[in-house]
């Protein structure tokens, strides 16, 4: 029986299109890149010769092309819900960058016309497919650490300027009109995401701050968003810890999140050799080495495009489906409320 292939079209072609979705499609033989969509259509005619697949002149096009059975939606947040939006209403089944959209309604929007379409709709929220976080949920399910009572989650590195495609202070990152928050947006909606998945709960209230302490644009202004966020979680079963997300980690990556519970404590990222340290109450120590946690510097495949494309194959629903995914948008958004009015937030509609 012949395999089914998937055409994809790739709407964005800066750094995460160039370092993970394209060569992530490229690299499953069930998908043929059909073509791209970037506002600076050199990059995408460039991207066109190394990897094969028409250049397309608007979204339009590429969503009025039958050809095309889904979309990998990599453009700046500002426009992720109305591009996503728009795919699913023209039936084409939606890969899309985190954050999901900078607003809980544009979120739920979202999910909605997934539904009323029929279509797919995931989020990229790679950190639930690394190797270490995929076996630290089954150890705590198995009750390795005993009950789960608080955590620390942290991802932080030296900023989106180093590494984004038009780099250097101008970076889209930086402009509060395209990005609309920072390190939360960035980094932090994994870390919020990572928690709920591995403790299989969602956040039920949240206290934040929000700060911009150390970047500034070309003029030597502080940047417009946040460039550390610090946030207090309790989950619905009580069960509670912070999230940090910071732009100004100048020294290392810290991409770890530590879990104590009431046997003992469990590492995960947190050590460069071991992946996974569970340290329990006597002292003993049992070691994983399972693999590395990827980087900037150090891109490893991720696994999201390769569960996108086989969910569509197999029609059943993928590992952070939007439906999932809203939970952790919609502590992302009580955490800035936190922060804006300086008040402990209560999150309704978890499920």
């Amino acid at each position: 029986m012949m395999k089914k292939m998937i055409t994809v079209g790739i709407i964005g072609c800066g750094r995460i299109s160039q370092t993970r979705h394209i060569p992530e499609y490229a690299s499953n033989e069930n998908v043929k890149i059909g073509g791209y969509f970037d506002f600076n259509k050199q990059r995408a005619e460039d991207i066109s010769k190394q990897y094969g697949g028409k250049v397309y002149e608007s979204v339009e096009d590429m969503f009025s092309d039958e050809e095309i059975d889904a979309v990998s939606v990599c453009v700046t947040n500002s426009a992720h819900a109305s591009i996503s939006i728009q795919a699913l209403n023209a039936g084409k089944d939606v890969l899309c960058e985190k954050p999901m959209a900078t607003s809980l309604e544009e979120s739920e929007e979202m999910v909605w016309t997934a539904k009323k379409n029929h279509k797919t709709l995931m989020i990229d929220q790679n950190q639930r497919f690394a190797k270490a976080h995929v076996r630290a949920k089954e150890l705590l399910k198995a009750g390795a650490i005993g009950n789960v009572l608080t955590f620390k989650s942290t991802f932080g590195h030296g900023g989106p300027e180093t590494w984004s495609i038009d780099g250097g202070p101008n970076t889209w990152f930086f402009d509060k009109n395209k990005s609309k928050y920072g390190s939360i947006f960035d980094l932090g909606v994994h870390k919020i995401d990572l928690i709920q998945f591995l403790i299989e709960s969602p956040v039920k209230s949240v206290s934040a701050k929000l700060a911009t302490l150390d970047k500034r644009n070309s003029e030597g202004q502080l940047i417009s968003v946040d460039d550390n966020a610090i946030s207090i979680y309790e989950l619905e079963n009580g069960v509670i810890g912070t999230v940090t997300s910071s732009w100004t980690y100048y020294g290392e990556e810290d991409n770890s999140t530590i879990i104590y519970g009431s046997k003992g404590i469990m590492r995960i990222y947190d050590d460069p050799k071991y992946s996974i340290e569970v340290i329990l109450k006597d002292g003993e120590k049992i070691l994983y080495d399972i693999d590395k946690i990827q980087t900037n510097d150090n891109q490893t495949k991720s696994g999201v495009m390769d569960e996108f494309i086989s969910s569509l194959l197999e029609k059943r629903e993928p590992s952070a489906d939007a439906g999932s995914v809203i939970n952790s948008m919609r502590a992302v958004f009580a955490s800035i409320e936190s922060d804006e009015t300086g008040k402990r937030i209560s999150i309704s509609g978890t499920k």
